[in-house]
């Protein structure tokens, strides 16, 4: 709301319509809260109206803190209000109510269901028993989780011994006798085992071409400790 088009004589001529209504009971705090309001309007619209040569001058601050300070009393006096007129619409709609301070009649009581309770004693304390008894730890089913028929171990003993039968070897020749791809998989890891102890050594001349095995049996020790990391 622009505050150069606020007619303040209007303002005034209201309130004073206002107060010249209530008779006798007007009321002074009323009359001094409205010139408080009414001279920081008037100070505000003098501000506005005046040209302003400097921005940061500390008197146009102060208005400014006057503004917001009028606006935080405007909206608290709208609030105070909103919540009288509630008040009021709650007190006329109590007033017309009225509770009921006899029993039911006669003819009524007899409609009443009779309460039946299907549990005995000895029910009502298993029920209990069973509310505050310490409920189990939550566990994961892994009965869907088959465990692999495919050791390792033995398929690294195999490789091991075909390398040190034959010295050479690719890897079609090391997995030939493999009838399902699990056992492809265990003498691919067997191969690692033997190669992290030195004990094989590949080749492979290009890319995705056929990888030779070379048995060099420098520094083999038992693989039973690596080997279960893969089981």
């Amino acid at each position: 709301m622009d505050l150069t088009q606020v007619a303040l004589h209007t303002v005034t001529d209201e309130f004073i319509a206002l107060i010249r209504g209530a008779g006798s009971d007007w009321s002074l705090d009323q009359v001094t809260e409205f010139l408080v309001v009414a001279a920081t309007l008037l100070e505000m619209k003098a501000a506005r109206l005046l040209p302003d040569p400097e921005a940061d001058n500390p008197e146009d601050l102060e208005l400014l803190e006057a503004r917001d300070l009028l606006f935080a009393r405007l909206l608290a006096y709208r609030a105070y209000q909103q919540v009288a007129m509630l008040f009021a619409e709650l007190e006329s709609g109590a007033l017309r109510r009225y509770p009921r301070a006899v029993t039911l009649e006669e003819r009524y009581l007899g409609l009443l269901p009779e309460v039946r309770i299907g549990m005995d004693a000895t029910a009502f304390a298993e029920l209990a028993a069973a509310v505050f008894r310490p409920k189990p730890p939550p566990t994961v089913n892994i009965d869907h989780i088959h465990a692999s028929p495919v050791s390792v171990a033995e398929h690294t003993a195999v490789i091991r011994a075909m390398l040190v039968d034959r010295g050479v070897a690719d890897f079609r020749e090391l997995t030939a006798g493999c009838t399902q791809v699990l056992e492809v998989v265990a003498r691919f890891l067997g191969l690692l085992n033997l190669y992290r102890e030195s004990a094989v050594a590949f080749q492979q001349p290009e890319p995705l071409g056929e990888l030779t095995v070379r048995w060099t049996g420098a520094g083999a020790r038992s693989s039973a400790g690596t080997e279960e990391e893969y089981e």
